[in-house]
């Protein structure tokens, strides 16, 4: 056999080595884009038990992770054909919660730690979920929620308007039934400023929108009236009753007195206004084992509290009193055990000189929290 001309081998190579290009290329092509990532809490499910996850959402799907630095996936939920329900009330005790139920008829439950979170993550999915229907590329775009309200509403910016310290619905300090309800007003004043800031023609109308804004979360039953109208089957679940008392999702809101197992009592340092709340890795005093924990910052008085996220009570597992307190970013922590927590580090030290450590997920949540916690401590009490 003779030998090929060279214009045909050189033909041969450079077709091999386009080849090779598009193969090593192909992956990195293909790879679902990242769309949002974060900590939630994911009930199991084969124990029920409900477990922090490190959650990715891609174009196609969402991977959840036992940690955030692990490299391979728990699980993954693919988002074709499924159908998000938002919020989920399948537990009472339980608050920002959505359910995914995939094509198979698979459900996931998810739970973020506030609501704002809650609305991010739900929106994105939604919007995931279209694309995929669709055969489309992923684009943050509005999205009209799962109740049915004229196009022209858009509860999100309305609950910002109600939640105007000069322009909104006042926060009250209420009595009912020998119990104190702070932070709180009526179903009539809701019904009052809808009519009032030409956001409803009549209350049937504003008691249509305030059902809409209870049903999404931004509103919550206070009282026993309200909660029996909240989880009945009348069409309006809020009541344009004096009686009937409701209060902001992420109010200061507590009662004093007698209360129901829904109520807490709640001490003094519970009475600021939360300024901001999210996940964050802590590092524990005694073992020096780092868990996610829910905090909470409050001003006047200034703490910050910290939950276990995966319970579904109000209980903290501790707080942290800011006032004279000092926040700086460190890039290392003395005595880390078990997690690499390298990057987004930061670390709080009280007036008593006790040392807290925490990371966060990203260098932009990190500058934040500093300064949210910074500013806190220094006009606190």
């Amino acid at each position: 056999m003779g030998v090929p001309p060279k214009t045909t081998i050189e033909k041969e190579r450079l077709c091999l080595h386009q080849s090779l290009r598009y193969r090593d290329q192909q992956p990195e092509d293909m790879e679902p884009k990242q769309i949002k990532e974060g900590y939630l809490v994911k009930k199991g499910t084969v124990l029920n038990s409900w477990k922090v996850v490190w959650v990715m959402l891609s174009e196609d799907g969402m991977e959840f992770f036992k940690r955030k630095t692990d490299n391979a996936p728990k699980g993954m939920i693919p988002l074709k054909g499924a159908v998000l329900t938002s919020p989920c009330q399948d537990f009472s005790k339980r608050t920002f919660v959505f359910k995914l139920r995939t094509a198979k008829n698979q459900d996931h439950y998810f739970q973020a730690s506030h609501l704002e979170e809650r609305e991010s993550w739900v929106k994105d999915i939604k919007r995931v979920i279209t694309c995929l229907q669709g055969d489309r590329k992923f684009t943050r775009k509005s999205t009209r929620r799962s109740i049915r309200l004229p196009d022209t509403i858009n509860l999100s910016e309305l609950y910002i308007l109600m939640r105007d310290q000069e322009d909104g619905v006042k926060e009250l300090k209420l009595e009912k039934e020998k119990r104190v309800y702070n932070h709180c007003f009526t179903g009539g004043t809701v019904v009052d400023w809808l009519i009032s800031k030409d956001k409803a023609r009549n209350r049937p109308e504003a008691l249509m929108l305030a059902t809409g804004l209870l049903n999404e979360g931004f509103l919550q039953p206070a009282g026993d009236l309200s909660k029996e109208a909240s989880e009945g089957g009348a069409e309006s679940a809020v009541l344009d009753d004096p009686d009937a008392l409701y209060y902001f999702a992420d109010s200061g809101f507590f009662c004093e007195g007698y209360s129901s197992d829904e109520d807490v009592i709640l001490k003094e340092e519970f009475r600021g206004n939360i300024i901001k709340q999210g996940c964050l890795l802590k590092q524990g005093h005694r073992r020096k084992n780092w868990n996610v924990r829910k905090f909470i910052l409050r001003d006047d008085p200034a703490y910050i509290h910290y939950y276990d996220p995966t319970k579904g009570d109000e209980n903290p597992l501790g707080s942290i009193h800011l006032r004279g307190s000092v926040i700086t970013a460190v890039e290392f922590v003395p005595e880390a055990k078990r997690y690499d927590v390298d990057g987004n580090l930061f670390e709080i030290i009280t007036s008593d000189d006790t040392h807290y450590f925490l990371q966060a997920t990203t260098p932009e949540e990190r500058k934040e929290w500093i300064k949210a916690i910074h500013t806190v401590s220094k006009t606190g009490k």
